[in-house]
């Protein structure tokens, strides 16, 4: 339950987000949200993070498709602790929500631009959180698989 709610969120949030900021700018425009630390700067990403791997479109799209369906059966065949659903919604909620801006736009759309980093959204946002989640929990759970040996 958790794992289908969060992922929803992040999905809604995210397209809301986008639809807000194609609908508002044009591409390349920015916009400060909050003065000398953070812009809204609409971009078209062809690539994956970063820009990288530009014009891989289809690649991206079945690795999308792979990854949210091995986390989804995953999740709905094992029982999982509630945390670990929400670590997993925030993964797929955010490869589901640049795979649909890659299926229907053949790129993603990034705004939130700090200036030295990559510009990006609220689902790369979600993908890194996720990751980072997953990392720390497994590390958490190895550690107290050891104190219980």
């Amino acid at each position: 339950m958790r794992f289908c709610f969060t992922m929803i969120i992040i999905i809604l949030f995210d397209q809301l987000s986008k639809w807000l900021v194609v609908s508002n700018m044009e591409p390349g425009q920015s916009l400060p949200l909050i003065q000398g630390i953070i812009d809204l700067t609409y971009v078209q990403n062809r690539g994956a993070a970063f820009g990288l791997f530009d014009g891989s479109i289809w690649l991206f799209i079945i690795c999308a498709i792979v990854v949210v369906a091995a986390i989804s059966i995953y999740n709905f065949r094992h029982p999982l602790p509630g945390s670990m659903q929400i670590i997993l919604g925030l993964i797929t909620g955010g490869a589901s929500g640049n795979f649909i801006d890659r299926f229907f736009h053949q790129y993603v759309i990034d705004f939130f631009d700090l200036g030295w980093w990559p510009v990006f959204n609220i689902a790369d946002m979600a993908l890194v959180c996720g990751g980072i989640l997953l990392i720390i929990y497994t590390y958490k759970y190895e550690e107290n698989e050891k104190l219980n040996d």
